[in-house]
């Protein structure tokens, strides 16, 4: 039934892509592998610090000249990040009327308290703490692209609908 719902209805969500920054090369790969386990076909983009996230939802430095009417999806954002941190990241996020309203799910190690009060804060829209397991690390990105690729209304998904 999830599979229908993706394939139909959700249609557009597929085609946009999931930024995901992370800045660790290992849980770069993991979280990849959980999407190809997951049959997650979204196209991702990998930003590897803060800097290379603004620039891409901006449109500026070396992602200067992309289509900006193509955001995406999901932000799946790492609190630890060099250049710019993780936090500072989702304020300029939600400072933006164009990205303001973008999902944005907080995936990090950290359980700082401070962190999770931050970010809520600031605008996350969830926060999860990667589990170190293998196993319960696919199934909470399952989990995640269960609610946020096919069980989340957006407002241009209810903008679109038929119904």
């Amino acid at each position: 039934m999830a599979d229908r719902h993706v394939r139909g209805e959700n249609k557009m969500a597929m085609d946009r892509p999931i930024l995901l920054i992370e800045d660790n090369p290992d849980d770069e790969a993991l979280t990849l592998r959980a999407f190809t386990k997951n049959r997650i076909t979204n196209p991702v983009v990998v930003a590897r610090d803060g800097v290379e996230a603004i620039d891409y939802l901006t449109g500026t430095g070396s992602h200067q000249g992309r289509d900006m009417t193509v955001m995406p999806v999901l932000i799946l954002l790492d609190l630890k990040l060099p250049r710019i941190d993780g936090l500072e990241v989702l304020r300029r996020i939600r400072a933006e009327e164009h990205t303001a309203m973008l999902p944005v799910v907080v995936l990090t190690t950290s359980r700082e308290i401070q962190d999770i009060q931050q970010a809520y804060r600031l605008g996350a829209n969830s926060y999860i703490r990667k589990p170190v397991d293998y196993e319960r690390f696919i199934h909470a990105v399952s989990q995640i692209a269960l609610y946020w690729l096919t069980l989340n209304e957006t407002p241009e998904s209810a903008a679109n609908s038929p119904y």
